[in-house]
């Protein structure tokens, strides 16, 4: 047989899969071409055909690969531990949904659920696939998000989280200029505490979130918004007010009613004003500024209000005074933050522009002169 007539055959794939019978050593598809580029460089016109055969008997060329609605039912179903919750929640029949779960645990040759008839756990290989799903869709998702962004960088849905202790008092002031500046943008509102919304950023149930620093967050862009300035806040004929500032000594001897555990802005007060050591009203705790406020109306204590709630108004109508502290004022640092694969980075940064806006001293002095 003349060299005209050989055929070079190479068996490849696109993985590293080993024990694989070829003509050849198994080797990638690119190296493959090289090595037939070199071939056809030395033999020039005496090789009449090359051919390259992709192996089917290669594993990673047999296996097709779990679709994304597969997927989104398994982590339904691990997050609810329930076929019909689960089932409402991807907007199909349960059956649909069972039939989706069973074709995915074929397909991957394990286990995923352990059913039985009053529950469904996931085993141990179903919580890691379901924890590998979540970040492929969200990888998805975040994709989906940057092409629109590119499209139209201020338009669409948009869901946003926001503290208890921001969203009531900042939300109302920034809506009407987000609805003037960006009319297209929809904008949806989750009020959770710190650690849940940052949950749910970082599975991709809300895609940005409004908070308050310091806080450990981690694989976050941040967008520093603004300083958030805390007062004393006292009956007005408490022994505190004839002065007209406190220092930290005078609070480190009063009942300091505080936000329950959950709340950052408990930490955040406690820190700023170096009162960790003060005494608390433990038998009284507040779900809320309002409710804080109403308790130190009635005498139970003193407590400390951002500058944000004094601005909305939270002491109008009470018999209240809010005191600033000696020297420097202690605050919070408002921020928003949004994941960095989220693919919308020039979306949050206008976004972060309006509320930064809203929270300076100009916008502050519009809106008292609007209240009064």
């Amino acid at each position: 047989m003349s060299i005209k007539d050989m055929h070079f055959s190479f068996r490849t794939c696109e993985c590293d899969h080993r024990g694989h019978a070829a003509t050849f050593p198994h080797m990638r598809f690119a190296i493959a071409q090289s090595y037939l580029n070199r071939f056809a460089d030395l033999l020039k016109d005496k090789i009449s055909i090359v051919v390259i055969d992709y192996s089917d008997n290669c594993p990673c060329m047999q296996m097709p690969a779990p679709t994304f609605r597969q997927l989104r039912f398994l982590v339904a179903v691990t997050d609810r531990r329930h076929f019909g919750q689960a089932a409402r929640d991807c907007l199909v029949t349960q059956s649909t949904l069972s039939a989706g779960i069973q074709e995915l645990e074929d397909l991957l040759g394990v286990r995923l659920l352990e059913r039985t008839r009053r529950s469904v756990v996931p085993t141990s290989i179903g919580k890691e696939i379901a924890e590998r799903a979540r970040d492929v869709l969200r990888h998805v998702e975040d994709l989906t998000h940057a092409a629109r962004a590119a499209q139209a960088p201020m338009s669409g849905p948009l869901m946003l989280g926001v503290i208890p202790t921001i969203g009531p008092f900042l939300v109302p002031r920034v809506m009407p200029r987000l609805r003037e500046a960006f009319p297209r943008l929809k904008l949806y509102l989750k009020e959770e505490q710190t650690a849940r919304l940052l949950a749910q950023l970082d599975t991709g149930e809300i895609d940005a979130v409004i908070l308050a620093l310091p806080y450990p967050v981690d694989g976050v862009e941040i967008a520093e918004i603004g300083q958030d300035r805390f007062w004393v806040v006292c009956p007005s004929g408490h022994r505190l007010v004839p002065a007209g500032v406190v220092g930290l000594g005078d609070i480190a001897a009063e009942d300091l009613l505080l936000l329950e555990e959950g709340h950052c802005m408990r930490d955040h007060a406690l820190a700023a004003c170096s009162l960790e050591g003060a005494r608390r009203n433990v038998a009284f705790q507040g779900t809320s500024l309002y409710t804080l406020v109403q308790m130190v109306a009635n005498g139970l204590g003193v407590t400390l209000l951002p500058q944000m709630a004094l601005d909305a108004g939270i002491l109008n109508g009470l018999s209240l005074s809010a005191l600033p502290f000696e020297g420097d004022m202690p605050f919070r640092q408002i921020c928003l933050v949004w994941r960095r694969t989220a693919g919308r980075n020039e979306t949050f940064r206008s976004l972060a522009e309006i509320l930064e806006d809203c929270l300076s001293p100009a916008a502050v002095r519009g809106l008292h002169g609007q209240q009064s």
